[in-house]
C-alpha cells in the first residue's frame, strides 16, 4: 500500500498537483512531431503513389520488427552504434530500434562513418537478416516502415528521430544490370508521378571509382578518405575540394589534379566510351569492368526512353563503404534565375545502388545474395509538398466522403440514419451530422468546408414520394433520384473525373 501511496503522490507532483513540484508540460519527444489530417492527407498521396510504382513492377511487401538484436544492428555500424536507439532487457533479449543505415553514408576525414542528409536505406539491414535467415535468393520486394536515429535532430532540415524509410530491392542472380536498369526507371516514374519539378538522376559506379583513384596515384589507405572529398562537389566548387585534398588529407597535388580531370566529367554513351579508351582507365581492370557495365545499364535506359533524366557523374561518390558496384542518385533542379538557363541541385530526393556484400555478412556459411535496391527519400519529399500546399494555400480534402446525407426539416434523424445505413452497407462513403435537428444550411456548409461533393436531402415531400433529392456542392443543382437508385446514381458522379 504505502508502494501504491507514494507512486501517487508521485503522479500528482509530475501533474502539477503539489506547489513548487515539476510542472508537466505537454509536447511531443524531442527529435518527433505530430502530423495533422491535411498533414497525413499528402502523406497518403505519396504513399499510394509510390506503392502502385513499386506493385507495378511486381514488387512483394514484407514487413520487419521495429526492433532487431542489438547484435545484429552494432556489428554492422560500428562507430554510428552510437546512434542506436538501445531497449532495456525485457526478457533475455538486448534489443535496438532500427536504425538508417551506412548505405547512406560517407568516410570522414578521420575514417569513420558519418550519416548524410538526408539518410535513405532504413530496412537493408533488417532485409538481409531476413534474407539470410529464411534462406532466400531470389525476392522482389518493398517495405515501407518507421525507423529511428538518436543523434540532435534538425527539424528545420527534416532530420527527425523518428522517421519514414521507403525502400525497394531486386535480390538474386540476374544477367548483369536488368534489375538496375529497372531500379532507375523506378526512380523516374516515382518523381515524375509526383510533379515534384525537374530532377535528374547521377549514376557511378563504385569499380570505376576505385579504378580511377588508383590510377590517379591516391594510396590505398586514402581511397576512402578523398571518396569523402569527391563527395562534397555537389555542394561545393572543384579548388575548394581540391585544397581539402592537399592541404587537409595529404595528398600529393599530382594526384589531385588528375582526379580533377575526371570527377568534373558528366555526360552519356559517348563520355563512357571515351573513358573505354582512356589509355589508364582501360589498363584498370575494375575501371574497365565497371564501364563495361555502365555502357550496357545506359543501353537498357535508352531503351526504357529515360536517358535525357540520367547523367554518368564521375564525382557521385556515395556510400562506398556498402556499395559493391553502381551507385545513383536523384536530386530536384530549380533554375537559379529566370535568365539563366542551367539548373543547379536543390536537394537529393532517392538514392541506391548496387550491394553484393550484406547478405552474406549475415549468413552462417557466408552465402552471397546479390542485390540492388533504391530508397525515396520520403521525408524530405513530404516537406517539399508540404510547403509547396502552404505557399499556394491549396484546399486539401482529409477524408473521402462521397456523399452528406442531410435533412431539411426537423424530426427526420431516423430516416437520415436509415438511408446512411443502406449507403454504407452499399459501400458508399457516407456522413451524417450528429445532431437531432441540424439546420440544412449548417448541414451544407459542413459539406463546403470539408469538400464533400454531393449530399443526399431526404424531406418530408421526398419521403411520400419515394426519392431522395441529390444536390451538388459545388454547382447547387439538384435532381431527385428514385430511392433504389440513388446508390448507382452517387457511384457515376464520384466516379468521373
Amino acid at each position: 500500500i504505502a508502494k501504491e501511496v507514494a507512486k501517487l503522490l508521485e503522479m500528482k507532483a509530475q501533474l502539477g498537483g503539489d506547489e513548487g513540484k515539476h510542472k508537466f508540460v505537454l509536447k511531443t519527444p524531442k527529435g518527433t512531431r505530430d502530423y495533422s489530417p491535411k498533414q497525413m492527407a499528402i502523406r497518403e498521396r505519396v504513399f499510394n503513389a509510390i506503392i502502385t510504382c513499386f506493385k507495378r513492377h511486381g514488387a512483394e511487401v514484407i514487413d520487419t520488427p521495429v526492433f532487431e538484436l542489438k547484435e545484429t544492428l552494432t556489428g554492422k555500424y560500428g562507430e554510428d552504434s552510437k546512434l542506436i536507439y538501445d531497449l532495456k532487457d525485457q526478457g533475455g533479449e538486448l534489443l535496438s530500434l532500427r536504425y538508417d543505415l551506412t548505405i547512406s553514408c560517407t568516410a570522414s576525414a578521420e575514417g569513420s562513418l558519418s550519416p548524410l542528409l538526408p539518410s535513405f536505406w532504413g530496412t537493408a539491414v533488417p532485409f538481409a537478416r531476413y534474407l539470410a535467415m529464411n534462406k532466400i535468393t531470389n525476392i522482389k520486394r518493398y517495405h515501407i516502415a518507421k525507423v529511428y536515429r538518436r543523434d540532435n535532430p534538425a527539424m528545420t532540415r527534416g532530420r527527425y528521430r523518428e522517421f519514414y524509410q521507403c525502400d525497394f530491392d531486386i535480390a538474386g542472380q540476374f544477367d548483369p544490370m536488368i534489375p538496375d536498369a529497372e531500379c532507375l526507371k523506378i526512380v523516374h516514374e516515382i518523381l515524375s508521378d509526383l510533379q515534384l519539378g525537374d530532377f535528374l538522376i547521377k549514376v557511378n559506379d563504385r569499380r570505376i571509382l576505385d579504378g580511377m583513384f588508383a590510377v590517379c596515384g591516391v594510396p590505398d589507405s586514402k581511397f576512402r578518405t578523398i571518396c569523402s572529398s569527391v563527395d562534397k562537389l555537389d555542394k561545393m566548387p572543384w579548388e575548394e575540394v581540391r585544397s581539402e585534398m592537399v592541404g587537409e588529407k595529404g595528398l600529393s597535388p599530382e594526384a589531385a589534379d588528375h582526379i580533377g580531370e575526371y570527377v568534373q566529367l558528366h555526360g552519356g554513351l559517348d563520355l563512357i566510351e571515351r573513358l573505354l579508351q582512356d589509355p589508364q582507365l582501360s589498363q584498370n581492370k575494375l575501371a574497365k569492368e565497371g564501364l563495361g557495365d555502365m555502357k550496357l545499364l545506359f543501353e537498357y535506359l535508352t531503351l526504357f526512353g529515360i536517358t535525357g533524366k540520367i547523367s554518368f557523374d564521375l564525382s557521385l561518390a556515395r556510400g562506398l563503404d556498402y556499395y559493391t558496384g553502381v551507385i545513383f542518385e536523384a536530386v530536384l533542379l530549380q533554375q537559379e534565375n529566370d535568365h539563366v538557363e542551367e539548373s543547379v541541385s536543390v536537394g537529393s530526393v532517392a538514392g541506391g545502388g548496387r550491394y553484393d556484400g550484406l547478405v552474406g555478412m549475415f549468413d552462417p556459411k557466408g552465402r552471397k545474395v546479390p542485390c540492388v535496391g533504391v530508397s525515396i527519400g520520403i521525408e524530405r519529399i513530404f516537406s517539399i509538398l508540404e510547403q509547396r500546399v502552404e505557399a499556394s494555400e491549396e484546399k486539401i480534402r482529409t477524408t473521402e466522403t462521397q456523399v452528406l446525407v442531410a435533412s431539411a426539416q426537423k424530426k427526420l434523424l431516423e430516416e437520415r440514419l436509415k438511408l446512411i445505413s443502406e449507403l454504407w452497407d452499399a459501400g458508399i462513403k457516407a456522413e451524417v451530422l450528429y445532431k437531432k435537428n441540424p439546420k440544412l444550411l449548417n448541414q451544407l456548409q459542413y459539406c463546403e468546408d470539408t469538400g464533400i461533393p454531393l449530399v443526399a436531402i431526404v424531406g418530408e415531400q421526398e419521403l411520400k414520394d419515394g426519392v431522395v433529392k441529390l444536390r451538388v456542392v459545388a454547382t447547387r443543382e439538384e435532381v431527385n433520384v428514385r430511392r433504389e437508385s440513388l446508390v448507382e446514381e452517387i457511384r457515376m458522379r464520384t466516379s468521373r473525373p
